[in-house]
This record gives C-alpha cells, structure tokens and sequence, in this order.
C-alpha cells in the first residue's frame, strides 16, 4: 500500500520512519510513504503558502492553490485516484476498525493542516474523509499522519516478529474488543510486589481465565461502553457475566 503525506514539515518524518519495529514496513514497502511539500508548488518568489483569514481573527489559512497542485501531483505520482484524508477536529474519531480497513487498502493521501486551518473550499472540493485523534487539537496534523501510519504498518504480516503480537492488543476482535490485561515480567518480586499468582502456575487454562478475569474488570472500569457492545455482540459468556456481577 502507499501513502501519499502532504506536510509543510517533511523532515519530521525521517526520524519516524527509520526508528522502532514499524520501520520493517517501510523499509519493505509494504507501507511506502511518499512526502509531498506544498510549498513546491506555491506560485512567487516567496512559495506563500498561507495568508490572514478573510473577516480578521488570529492566525494564518492554508491556501488552496498549493495544496491543489500538490495533490494533483501526487495523484498523478500515484496513477489512480485514491481517498484524500485530513486529520481534523471534526472528523470520524480512528478507532480500531478504520485501522484495520486502512491496513487492508492500498492506501490513501494524508493532507496535514498547520496554522489556523485549510481554506474551507480545498477541503469541500477535494477531500473524502475526515479523521480525528480526539477531542484536543495538535499544532499540525503531522503527528496524527504518523498515529495512523503506525497503527497501519504493525498490522502488516511480519513486522512485529510475531504474528499474534496485534491480535492481544486492546480493542481487537480476538479480545472481543476489550481492553488488554495487566502484563508482568522478570523479577517475580520489585518493591515488595509479586507476580500474580495464576501467572506463575505454569496452567494454561488457569492463566487464561485470570487474564480475561482482568480484561473484563479493567473495561468494566474504564470503557464500560465497550462491554456493553461485547455483550450486544453476544460475545460475553456465563463465566464472564459472573465475573462482572461480582465486580459490581
């Protein structure tokens, strides 16, 4: 799959790219990145790309023009048309599913705003989806480019060593889409904490019972919302019911 990112700061994604185990994906090709500065395609001497918001107010817009011409290239780069995403506070919050339809694409074009925004008329002319990290706001949609990038490339066969590293992931459909269980590992004993004991008793079915026992607890917890989707879902047994009573 590629992907096409449309930034003024391209060089903040060097560093992303080489570092840490996602960097297999792109070294591979299997996610190929490609960046695109829209300056290069701004008109005069200085490459303006921005200007003061027509009815005043703090702050600079992007302007059309560039962007237009730089998602034209890179469009024309590519060879066919492709969805056009900006990272942007109104937009679809990514959960895991658009992740996991992102990773089965051949990709897209991610168009990172900076400043007070994009001209409203670039963004109802050309672009098809709208993503958000959240309910805050970042200085620049480059780093949701690289969340959404990351999220993509471990998803890709072979790029975290093994392969059911992302199935134990929180939200993922193998957990029924609760959150992850607590995870311990050498010394049995640090600051006068142990280790579970379940997870020390070598029996599978045991250690198994007590990591959805704490799946369960913890998204009770914290995203009860999630487990009443699990239970819509008819994914909840009578073991995991009686679990969550008891924890009421």
């Amino acid at each position: 799959m590629r992907f096409d990112v449309i930034t003024l700061f391209p060089e903040l994604f060097a560093p992303f790219l080489a570092s840490g185990v996602t960097r297999r994906a792109y070294e591979s090709k299997q996610v190929e990145v490609v960046l695109w500065n829209p300056r290069d395609y701004a008109q005069g001497n200085y490459k303006r790309v921005d200007d003061r918001p027509f009815g005043g107010g703090p702050g600079m817009v992007m302007m059309a023009e560039p962007l237009a011409a730089c998602l034209d290239a890179a469009l024309a780069a590519r060879g066919v048309q492709a969805p056009v995403v900006l990272f942007s506070p109104i937009g679809e919050a990514l959960r895991h599913e658009a992740v996991e339809r992102w990773s089965a694409s051949e990709g897209a074009v991610l168009v990172c705003g900076r400043y007070e925004g994009i001209d409203q008329r670039f963004i109802d002319a050309r672009i098809t989806h709208q993503v958000s990290l959240g309910d805050f706001v970042l200085s620049g949609g480059e780093i949701a480019a690289m969340a959404l990038l990351d999220a993509v490339a471990r998803l890709q066969p072979g790029v975290l060593g093994d392969e059911a590293s992302h199935v134990q992931d929180s939200f993922n459909p193998a957990l029924d889409g609760l959150l992850d269980c607590p995870h311990y590992t050498r010394p049995e004993q640090w600051n006068g904490q142990g280790v579970p004991a379940p997870l020390l008793s070598g029996h599978h079915a045991q250690i198994e019972r007590w990591r959805r026992d704490q799946r369960l607890a913890i998204t009770a917890e914290r995203r009860p919302e999630l487990i009443e989707a699990a239970r819509a879902a008819g994914r909840l047994g009578k073991a995991d019911e009686a679990v969550l009573k008891k924890k009421l």
